[in-house]
């Protein structure tokens, strides 16, 4: 593969794009993940209890991450159309990067710094918006760099480095936060918040450093409304099946998110664990391990067997790990839920995102990858309006609206692997 330096060259040859180059790519990928994974699953929910009373929980932690998640749907398309449009030296992605990524670090000790329910909320949103400006242009890098028989394989090693950095931070924030207490106890509040400053601001740096774009070849500038309006629309001739594939992966990512976001709490109340920020955070740990060993592997057999024969076994055997915390609550049998679960969405996640990036126009990368982020956070968003749901049948029979929620999700499931047939084969 040609090289510069120890960047990567896009114009490269098939055959000599190799995994690691696969890794360069995406390894910003790894600190967004472990950022949101860590906030969302361990670190707001136990923050939002401070603040609102125990029979409004969930409805403010499902309202909170809802209302954010709207507004990275909304930032994605748009950052991705004008790093589409960019004239940068830099290339076309990575100043976005840089400007986004510098503000999320800067807005990340309000997490720890808010005293309020107002005020965790407006950080919490100022996040959104600047950590999804670097995101959205971010992951056009796969459409932009890999050749096509490689996508697969680039998928998989995204979701690959992905999972790494979710599953390890929830982990380790899991075993931090586990001993968190406001006031004397707050250390471990900012020892967490280091750790995912640290990781976001690493991978950052690796990404403007050792990725090689060619310079951005610009584009006539539009007024805003323009902007606006075109970062959202999508030409249903030339791509019919995109939104189609929008709606199959918005199906599967309201339950993948649904158990990240709620599952501390289901520990906490349906199976009356004494630690359940610690169980959370192994819960994590083995469905992430497991996610681990399928990622990378889906990614090269959806090359090979296509993606839709691998999107629907992932999703049967997710359904069944889903089905498992339904009917019990012993600690043995949710680890075993939690290692089907991290097989299925391991499976789904690296074979969805490979028809992603079949599915994109390459001029178009930043801007239609963005707009995958409609179906990304707006699954996301839709598993947080569980919340509510949740406490309304807790309020008339404790535990019943942790079972309403793990039955949305398999409902949610099966109907995404249902839509999935109807995209024509590629």
């Amino acid at each position: 593969m040609g090289r510069q330096g120890n960047n990567i060259d896009p114009a490269a040859n098939a055959r000599e794009f190799r995994p690691f180059d696969c890794v360069r790519i995406t390894i910003f990928g790894l600190a967004t993940t472990a950022l949101w994974s860590s906030l969302h699953s361990i670190i707001l929910p136990l923050r939002i209890m401070e603040f609102v009373p125990e029979s409004q929980k969930a409805t403010c932690l499902g309202l909170l991450t809802f209302t954010g998640l709207l507004l990275a749907i909304a930032v994605q398309p748009i950052a991705g159309m004008a790093s589409d449009r960019s004239g940068s030296g830099w290339g076309r992605r990575r100043p976005f990067i840089l400007a986004g990524g510098i503000l999320t670090l800067s807005f990340l000790p309000g997490i720890g710094l808010a005293g309020s329910l107002a005020a965790l909320f407006a950080i919490y949103y100022l996040m959104q918006v600047s950590a999804n400006t670097a995101l959205g242009p971010y992951q056009a890098f796969i459409p932009d760099l890999v050749p096509a028989d490689k996508r697969g394989l680039a998928s998989g090693v995204k979701n690959l480095v992905d999972v790494v950095g979710g599953f390890t931070f929830v982990w380790l924030v899991g075993q931090l936060m586990n001993r968190y207490s406001p006031g004397p106890g707050s250390q471990w509040l900012w020892l967490s918040l280091g750790a995912l400053a640290a990781v976001f601001l690493g991978t950052m740096v690796f990404t403007i450093m050792k990725v090689k774009e060619p310079p951005g070849a610009g584009g006539p500038r539009l007024p805003f409304l323009t902007t606006l309006t075109r970062s959202f629309r999508i030409d249903t001739r030339a791509n019919p099946d995109y939104i189609r594939f929008l709606l199959v992966r918005l199906l599967f990512v309201i339950p993948l998110t649904t158990f990240q976001v709620f599952g501390l709490y289901f520990f906490r109340d349906v199976a009356g664990v004494p630690n359940p920020a610690a169980v959370m955070g192994n819960f994590i740990l083995v469905s992430g391990g497991c996610m681990l060993a399928t990622t990378y592997l889906a990614g090269r057999l959806s090359d090979r067997l296509g993606r839709r024969p691998v999107a629907l076994i992932s999703g049967i055997i997710g359904t069944a790990g889903i089905g498992l915390l339904f009917f019990f609550h012993s600690y043995h049998l949710m680890l075993l839920a939690s290692v089907l679960m991290g097989i299925g969405f391991g499976g789904l996640m690296s074979s969805n995102w490979a028809l992603a990036v079949d599915l994109v126009p390459k001029e178009k990368a930043g801007q239609y990858i963005g707009l995958t982020n409609l179906a990304t956070a707006g699954g996301s968003a839709l598993a947080r309006l569980n919340g509510p749901m949740i406490d309304f049948f807790n309020i008339r029979s404790p535990g019943s609206g942790y079972s309403a929620m793990l039955l949305a999700a398999v409902i949610s499931l099966i109907a995404s692997s249902t839509l999935l047939w109807g995209i024509k084969k590629r």
